[in-house]
């Protein structure tokens, strides 16, 4: 069952007032997203003391933290994936803190029982995610010295645009995510192409392609997944920027660890952030093993050129490298326990392939244009964090970018970034 959800209209009380002709409601703590990272960081803001807004008596609270959705009901990003990734194949869910996901039926949509347990957890903790409320900016208060700094954020209600609340937020966890910012890498043509072209964002089901020949561009699982799911109603080509690199072995505590502190290392220089997944490899399960042995999973380099009715190779050309795609397993360690080189090279095919669809299984950007005000991009391109934390501003903590973009990573920046508020807040 769905928890209640209390409208951001219902906010009120002596924590209300006017600024610049708009409501303006004052709360110690507003967290952007309700997903793994925003839901965890809820539960340990309310471990702390803080009072949800909306609860009863918050209004009066000493402390007082909200979360906004822009989504209409629970369940973050898994809500809008595909209905044939089911909990079987999705990426280990982990639990969030204080409540186990039990999966009853291993066959269940993921998009299904994980919006599910997640309105569960906000039932049973009293969250009050106020949603469908979108964040339009965040910006630095104008505040004479001597006062305390305070973020304002500009929302709008989804369903009445008209509604309008400026937060006044004393700290700023960011828990956005990436699926509002699916990634399109540019290719030479790809204007020119008279058939279909979709990212794994809009995909829905394998039948809805089996009209035509599939060409799958990405290195990552996202590709092989569908690439299986496709084979089974049509043909398929799978184009990669590099090769594929399958690893066969276990994915121990030691790797993930590994892992994360090589995406780390690129957030706290300021560079933008790789996907932890892009620094372990691809796993070699049997169905991943039957799909190289049929073909399926043998990727070619990617194409030079998309034309009117496909994709077109030039024999002698190097292999093109689209600006700012994805990295396909770039981070990789040539010593990387299990990696199976013998599996994951390109092979070759003819110079142009006939196409009715061009899936872009090539990944997504961090959703952070509400915090553009802020002007937090470094040299480099990404931020720069220590930890959840961007440097030099203590009251922002980004949960769920970069090394904390796996679930269970978001889970552990939710207890680290309630931990840095209450060292930079004085609680």
């Amino acid at each position: 069952m769905e928890p209640p959800v209390s409208a951001t209209p219902a906010v009120a009380g002596r924590r209300a007032r006017r600024h610049r002709g708009r409501r303006t409601v004052e709360v110690d703590v507003l967290v952007v997203g309700a997903g793994q990272a925003g839901l965890s960081t809820a539960y340990h803001l309310q471990r702390t003391g803080l009072v949800a807004v909306g609860s009863r008596g918050w209004e009066h609270a000493a402390g007082t933290f909200v979360v906004l959705d822009d989504n209409a009901r629970a369940g973050g990003a898994w809500q809008h994936r595909w209905r044939s990734l089911t909990m079987a194949d999705a990426h280990a869910v982990h639990d969030l803190p204080g409540m186990p996901l039990v999966v009853v039926d291993p066959a269940e949509p993921a998009a299904d029982a994980v919006p599910y347990y997640f309105a569960q957890y906000e039932d049973a903790y009293a969250l009050n995610v106020q949603r469908p409320v979108r964040v339009l900016r965040v910006e630095r208060a104008a505040v004479p010295d001597g006062v305390e700094p305070r973020y304002l954020v500009t929302t709008r209600h989804v369903d009445h645009p008209d509604e309008v609340v400026v937060w006044a937020a004393r700290a700023v966890v960011n828990a956005s995510g990436t699926w509002q910012r699916p990634f399109w890498p540019s290719y030479p043509g790809r204007g020119t192409f008279r058939g279909r072209q979709l990212h794994t964002r809009d995909y829905r089901d394998a039948r809805d392609l089996a009209d035509g020949h599939v060409v799958v561009v990405g290195g990552g699982t996202s590709a092989v997944q569908l690439l299986l799911q496709l084979a089974q109603v049509t043909t398929t080509t799978w184009v990669t920027r590099r090769p594929p690199r399958w690893v066969d072995a276990e994915f121990t505590p030691e790797l993930g660890r590994e892992a994360v502190s090589r995406v780390d290392e690129r957030t706290r220089a300021g560079l933008p952030p790789r996907s932890v997944v892009s620094v372990t490899g691809l796993p070699l399960t049997p169905a991943y093993r039957a799909g190289i042995a049929s073909g399926v999973l043998r990727a070619r380099r990617v194409f030079d050129r998309i034309e009117p009715d496909g994709v077109a190779w030039d024999p002698d050309a190097p292999a093109l490298r689209a600006r700012d795609a994805e990295d396909d397993g770039a981070d990789l360690p040539a010593d990387l326990p299990g990696l199976a080189p013998d599996l994951g090279g390109w092979v070759d095919g003819p110079p142009f392939v006939a196409a009715r669809t061009i899936l872009w299984a090539t990944g997504f950007r961090s959703a952070l244009d509400h915090l553009a005000p802020l002007g937090l991009r470094a040299a480099g391109g990404g931020i720069r964090m220590d930890g959840t934390e961007v440097v030099g501003e203590p009251r922002l903590q980004l949960v769920g970018y970069g090394p904390s973009a796996s679930t269970i990573g978001a889970n552990r920046a939710g207890r680290e970034a309630v931990r840095r508020l209450r060292r930079a807040l004085g609680w």
